[in-house]
Formats: structure tokens, sequence, C-alpha cells
């Protein structure tokens, strides 16, 4: 499928994300069984054996390598069944495909139209699987699929995951959907670095990384380079100014950890442009003009202001780690005093946002990128502004208009929220 991008084939954060949704009993974990050919859901005739949902990198072919999210029966019952339905339909909103499965049997039950309405809410790939054509009448799965799909204009497919039949129907139905409606990930340095110039890469080796390798903007940005015949040059904040020094003709671009972003502006010429690779990643996986927009809230901030500051890596923090010390370190230090940090780690992220004043979200980089949107589009409901990592450190350290220099639009988004937010004020 020549369609389907090469990225599909790297990182968990860059595979397409598939979540199979549906009342319990419907047979989604025996689907998932079939589709991946492997036993990597329990399956039983007990409503209710998958509880929370549950990822599996895996290989779909034709795909290839794709992340399954198993969910609990979006009909469950109890107190405990209301959490298991809220977790299952929280992940809706940051999969790039859906797969609601319905029991042919049964039939569209009201969960199953609420599931609905909210995939055309969000605007979210679906597929929809009429399952255990075993249990009904010969032909009367396929019929159900087809009417459904003439009426609400969403594909619909029948099988038996039980028997193993319509597998493939299903197959192509995802492979349709994903060529139809999945966008991937924006590459980190697109448009930044001309066939054949020099990138200046700047990767501080300090307590906080990690042992024998670089984090993945880092790895992501050197391979992106080496396939457009670009070249990249790496070197600590110590280096920088040697490294230009030393090169004939000028480098394309400068890139910097953000933590180091300060030290690294005042070696740069100023014709030379500079960015962060936290910035590149805002770009890459979210909207970097509207995060651009969200940090004019930042020079408003007073002592005792409520701030949440997000991660989406689980990662265990270190004495001086960037969103729990450093950002609020110097969130007080700009607005003359603490602000009140609640921070938010891994799929975690607060259904109700109206007590912050601003959100400010890492980099995303094990995430997907309508993961990140999803977060966005949840701050702009809210009416809650929002901001990432490398734009805030870069305001906190006084380079924003110089990192955001490469990107106009996102530049001029920032001059006017902050002129506006002025002029309100």
């Amino acid at each position: 499928m020549n369609s389907v991008p090469i990225t599909l084939q790297v990182q968990k954060a860059l595979r397409l994300h598939i979540g199979i949704f549906g009342c319990r009993n419907a047979g989604k974990s025996s689907l998932i069984n079939r589709l991946t050919n492997q036993e990597l859901s329990i399956v039983s005739d007990v409503p209710g054996t998958t509880t929370d949902p549950v990822e599996k990198a895996c290989e779909l072919h034709p795909i290839g390598p794709v992340v399954l999210i198993d969910t609990a029966g979006i009909d469950d019952t109890g107190a405990l069944g209301a959490e298991r339905v809220r977790k299952s339909l929280g992940v809706l909103s940051w999969m790039d495909l859906a797969l609601l499965v319905i029991d042919a049997a049964t039939g569209i039950t009201a969960a199953d139209q609420k599931l609905l309405k909210d995939i055309r809410e969000l605007g979210t790939p679906a597929v929809v699987v009429f399952n255990q054509a075993d249990r009904v009448p010969e032909g009367t799965a396929e019929r159900m699929a087809s009417d459904f799909s003439a009426a609400e204009k969403i594909p619909a497919v029948a099988c038996s995951a039980k028997l193993g039949t319509g597998i493939e129907a299903v197959r192509a139905a995802i492979v349709k959907a994903v060529e139809a409606g999945w966008e991937p990930d924006q590459l980190l340095v697109s448009g930044l670095i001309p066939e054949g110039r020099t990138a200046i890469l700047v990767v501080p080796i300090d307590f906080g990384a990690p042992k024998g390798r670089l984090i993945p903007p880092q790895v992501q940005s050197i391979r992106e380079l080496l396939d457009q015949k670009s070249r990249c040059l790496v070197v600590l904040e110590t280096q920088v100014a040697d490294a230009i020094s030393e090169l004939k003709v000028p480098p394309a671009i400068v890139i910097t950890d953000s933590q180091a972003v300060k030290r690294v502006a005042a070696q740069v010429p100023p014709e030379i442009p500079l960015t962060t690779f936290s910035i590149l990643m805002a770009r890459s996986k979210s909207d970097l003009a509207e995060l651009a927009r969200g940090a004019a809230v930042l020079p408003e901030l007073k002592p005792g202001d409520p701030v949440l500051i997000c991660e989406t890596c689980s990662h265990n923090p270190q004495g001086e780690d960037i969103g729990r010390v450093k950002i609020p370190n110097w969130l007080a230090k700009n607005a003359g005093g603490p602000m009140k940090i609640t921070v938010a780690v891994s799929k975690d992220f607060p259904t109700d946002l109206r007590p912050y004043r601003v959100v400010i979200q890492c980099g995303g980089c094990m995430v997907t990128r309508r993961h990140m949107l999803a977060r966005l589009r949840e701050c702009r409901k809210q009416g809650i502004p929002m901001t990432n990592y490398g734009i805030a450190i870069s305001h906190l350290q006084g380079v924003l208009e110089r990192t955001l220099s490469p990107f106009p639009e996102a530049l001029e988004a920032w001059r006017e929220s902050k002129a506006a937010r002025s002029d309100a004020a």
C-alpha cells in the first residue's frame, strides 16, 4: 500500500493509533486477536473482561506497525462501570481511527449511537464492524452493514471474529479509512534547511540527559537532515561559537535544546536563524501559531496563579526536572513569586481546565499529533491559553522573537496576541 507513509515504521508516537470501541461482549478482543493473528487480548463470555484502555503495539498487515487500544465496554454499568466508560470515551479524542464493534445479534444500542455522535463531533475517521455474524441468519450482518453505511455515510463491514470470516473485509476497510483520513506528524525540519546546507544541533549533556543516547527530537532531526541530503553538526552548548567560526559557509539554522537557548542565542549571530527542538515539536505535533498565541498570557502571570504543566511521558523526575523544577522557577522569577503548579503526567489531562491561567505542554514526543491537537482543542473550548515548553522557556529567557523568527506566522500570532492582551488591559 504505497499511500501509507513510511513514518508508520518508526517509534510508537508516530504509529497509527486505532481505538476499538463497543458494548460489552460485542467481540472487541476477539476482533483484535483476529486482525493481528495473535492472542493479544483476553477473550471471555463474562461481560466486562476488559477494564481500562490497554495499548498494544503490533503489526497490522498491510499497514505495518500500529498501536491498538482495547477499551472497556461503553455500556458498562454501576459506579465503577461509569468510570470505565469515561476512560474509554476519553481516548476517543486522540485516536487516528476508531473501530466501533457492534454485536449483529443485538444491533445498534443507545451507547453505540452516543459514541457515533462523539465520533462525528470530533471528526475522527471511523469504521463500524457488525461482528458475530455467526449469531444471525446468513447475510443479515452484511445487510445491516450495507444499510448502515448508506444511511450514516460511515464505512461499515460485517464479520465473525469467532469463525474468522470477513476479517479481510475489515482489514480493507481500515486501510481505506487510513488512506482517506490519517494525518501524520509533520517533519521536524521540513522547509527550514536547503539540501546540502548545514544545521548545527546543540545537545547539552547534563544530569537529566539519557545515558548513551539522544532524546527522540534530536534523533529525528538528525535522520530527517540525512534523508534530505543536508548536513548536521552536533555540538555542546559551550561549542557553538567555535563551530560557527570553523564553518566556511554559515549554518542554515541552529537548533538547540530549550534549556540552553539563552546561552546559545548569545553565541549565534542575528543573521543566522535560531530555534529549539521543542518549538519544532510544537510545529510537528500541534498548531505552532496557536501555541505561540497562548504564550501571550505568560507576562501577565502573578505569584500564586494556577498553572497546569503537562508531560506526556512518565519518566522518573531528576533533581533539576524541566517540568517540575526549572519551568516553575523561571515562572517565579519572571512573576516575582512562585506559581501554584499542578503537573499532569502521561495520558492524564484534567477534564475541567477552568481553574488554570495557562496550560504549558511538553513537546509531546511520546504521543501522536492527533493527541496533542485534542488537548489544544479542549483548551480552546474552555477558553484557557495553551503553550508549550519550548515557547514558554524562550519567552522566560527573553529570546522568543528570535526563536520564532524562522516561522513568520507563529511570530505574528505571538505579537498580535500580546498586543491584543495589552490593549484589553
